[in-house]
């Protein structure tokens, strides 16, 4: 359960920019990115989705693979994010909050349409598995190949991590 590839994007529609590393703040998200001290709604801190959910949709379509397409910050690989919402986890010791399933909307839609595939059967096909919407609960760094700590099964909304928890 791994940090697979983190982005940014510093404005609103520009493109996204490979990182090797991130600078997070308590309730504000992603330092330098676009979304960074927006708070219009909770979990707009930081937003993760799984590189199997990206490879799989590839496939489906024959795209060469591409884990910036999505336009969410850190790709995992390895963790099942949907069974984070209303959870503790971290990720590099940076603790987070899953706060909400990130759904796709027309501009992730649009992004990802084609000739074979219209924009509402892209959006069809990525609810459930768009990823997931994360509050910031502690300043700190994460990198890529970061370790993502989860809680032991039936831990909702613990504050220690499975590794902590069987130590």
């Amino acid at each position: 359960m791994v940090v697979e590839r983190i982005f940014t994007s510093p404005e609103r529609g520009s493109q996204q920019v490979g990182c090797e590393r991130i600078t997070l703040k308590r309730d504000m998200g992603v330092v330098g990115d676009r979304n960074f001290g927006v708070s219009r709604h909770p979990g707009q801190n930081l937003t993760l989705v799984e590189a199997e959910e990206i490879e799989r949709f590839c496939a489906e379509q024959a795209r060469v693979p591409d884990l910036s397409l999505t336009r969410r910050n850190i790709v995992t690989r390895g963790v099942r994010l949907n069974e984070l919402v209303n959870r503790e986890f971290s990720i590099g010791g940076v603790r987070l909050r899953g706060i909400e399933l990130c759904e796709p909307c027309t501009i992730l839609g649009s992004a990802l349409s084609s000739e074979s595939l219209a924009t509402p059967l892209v959006i069809k096909r990525w609810v459930g598995c768009g990823g997931l919407r994360v509050d910031v609960l502690s300043d700190g760094e994460i990198d890529c190949g970061a370790r993502v700590d989860t809680p032991a099964h039936g831990q909702r909304g613990s504050k220690h991590t499975a590794s902590e928890q069987s130590a």
